[in-house]
């Protein structure tokens, strides 16, 4: 390998040729590859090394001298500092454009297919893409002995404070700042993280854009939480559609953001969503899609991708609150899913109880291991619908899904590199008929896909 011509402070003209997985552009400096938060392909900018590495280097922008016409000034204040979307300054319709080529990107590098034997689709956008994630985890902290809340800058453990997020449900935003308030008023101790002292650590609220219900999740340092009745007592009074308040105590000095033990403050234990037609009853820590206008839309394409004669058996491997599988049952024979999160399944097997829906159940444990024993016992699935997080299937769960013989593999994605490799392991078996992008969170780097696999004959 030949040594990085660049040095650590230098600075260099540089033509951006794409944008890549997190959003930074990329550029090639004396064949060496160069990335660059914030610049947009097509642009010509001088960058200065800020990181160099043997096979790259990481670069910030000096001065732009050829702007890309795509270029937009960033509504949000904290944009740059924050870290939380990465695309704000280009305009809507590129980033669409861009998402897809992300899944080109991760085709031409983890796989051995051509890219004309892939179909790969253009990315469905929304029409409005602000205000739209029904959840917000923001960090707790004292700084100059305010409460602030907000995220951490990208790279850091350094607040952001944020005072209005603008791809956050406006009912989010005024629950946590209103909590934030509270616990300045009454006193009650703020998390310190280098001490690992204090009690709240992080305000999670979610909330039912369907339904108008929130839940409010306390995450502290300690089953103690000061003053506790008065906080329940004045979010009730002030904000009536809070219906569930939940404290989950995580202890750890970790990124994580929950810990294994959630308690009931007041309330309801869960609060209710719908998607389509169908309830969900959402636990604290049960995952849920972020963006429930698109979640219809990324259904929608699960359900025009699997085309149900009312005969199949599914399987909904990583299935939540079972969602996927919940919204494809009245067009189906069977529907078995798994999940690790205990709470997860027990709000999955509730929700279809109470859709009235008979023929699906879920279980709680790995996918890798679930799936096996199932196939062991004789159930023999005609769809299996994978929706795994960023770190793609296991490749055991692969291999099962490879004896098994069925007719189709769904696989929803949220990771274009480990979908590439997954499907690449998969085309042993089946031939990969479109990937539908779907831009799941605008504003940032992020693209889910809808990917089908078919048998091969």
């Amino acid at each position: 390998m030949s040594e990085n011509p660049v040095t650590q402070g230098q600075q260099f003209p540089l033509t951006i040729k794409r944008i890549g997985i997190n959003g930074e552009g990329i550029g090639y400096f004396k064949r060496s590859v160069v990335f660059v938060p914030g610049a947009l392909t097509g642009e010509e900018v001088v960058v200065e090394a800020t990181k160099v590495n043997p096979r790259y280097t990481e670069a910030k922008i000096r001065k732009i001298r050829k702007k890309s016409q795509h270029r937009v000034t960033a509504p949000c204040p904290v944009y740059d500092a924050c870290g939380g979307c990465q695309l704000q300054h280009l305009a809507y319709p590129e980033q669409l454009k861009m998402k897809k080529d992300l899944i080109v990107q991760a085709i031409e590098k983890h796989t051995r297919f051509h890219l004309e034997q892939i179909n790969i689709r253009d990315t469905i956008g929304m029409g409005n893409p602000w205000g739209y994630r029904n959840k917000s985890q923001f960090q707790v902290r004292e700084i100059d002995d305010t409460v602030e809340t907000g995220l951490f800058g990208a790279d850091s453990h350094e607040l952001v404070p944020i005072e209005n997020c603008i791809v956050q449900h406006p009912d989010t935003v005024k629950v946590t700042n209103l909590v934030r308030d509270l616990l300045e008023e009454l006193e009650i101790p703020i998390y310190e993280e280098e001490r690992n002292s204090g009690i709240v650590r992080t305000i999670v609220v979610r909330t039912g854009i369907k339904t108008g219900e929130i839940q409010l999740v306390l995450v502290t340092n300690s089953k103690k939480l000061p003053r506790k009745r008065e906080l329940i007592e004045r979010v009730q009074t002030m904000i009536p559609e809070v219906v569930s308040i939940m404290q989950n105590v995580n202890q750890a000095k970790t990124s994580i953001i929950f810990g294994e033990e959630t308690m009931h403050l007041a309330g309801k234990e869960k609060i209710t969503e719908k998607l389509a037609e169908i309830e969900f009853d959402l636990s604290a820590r049960a995952f849920f899609q972020l963006n429930p206008s698109q979640t219809e839309k990324l259904y929608r394409e699960v359900a025009r991708a699997v085309r149900l004669t009312g005969n199949e058996k599914i399987v909904d491997a990583y299935c939540g609150v079972g969602t996927i599988g919940l919204s494809l049952a009245s067009k189906a024979a069977e529907v078995r899913g798994m999940d690790t999160i205990a709470e997860s399944i027990t709000d999955a097997n509730e929700n279809a109880k109470r859709a009235g829906i008979t023929n699906a159940t879920f279980e709680t444990g790995k996918a890798e291991e679930v799936f096996p024993k199932w196939i062991k016992a004789g159930f023999k699935p005609d769809t299996i619908i994978v929706d795994p997080p960023r770190v793609g299937c296991e490749e055991s769960l692969i291999q099962s899904i490879l004896k098994t013989g069925a007719k189709q593999v769904i696989y929803v994605s949220c990771n274009p590199s480990t979908l590439a490799r997954d499907i690449q392991l998969l085309a042993k078996k089946y031939n990969i008929k479109y990937i539908q992008p779907l831009d799941m969170f605008p504003h940032t780097a992020h693209v889910e896909s809808v990917t089908l696999l078919t048998l091969k004959s």
